[in-house]
């Protein structure tokens, strides 16, 4: 292994300590802004089913079977025991 190689590592490693240091106090704010915004996603693709108008519904649509995955984890995070889709059981 020669010496610039060596040093490249070295500075690859210690630019990722350096970033992780820095980021250490914001990492629970970043990771709780992050789920606040993919729980008001969720609620937007999903308004329509539940009874809340929508005017993006046509547009949203679409996404409704790729987020099924992650809709459990979501109305329980809300606070609802039990699906609030009466067609689709996920409970």
């Amino acid at each position: 292994m020669t010496l610039t190689s060596r040093m490249r590592r070295w500075y690859h490693r210690a630019g990722e300590l350096g970033m992780t240091w820095y980021n250490a106090p914001y990492r629970a704010a970043i990771a709780r802004a992050r789920r606040d915004e993919e729980d008001l996603f969720m609620l937007l693709v999903f308004s329509e089913t539940l009874g809340v108008p929508n005017p993006a519904s046509w547009y949203t649509l679409e996404l409704q079977p790729l987020l099924l995955e992650r809709f459990h984890d979501w109305h329980r995070r809300m606070g609802m025991e039990h699906s609030p889709l009466d067609t689709m059981r996920c409970c």
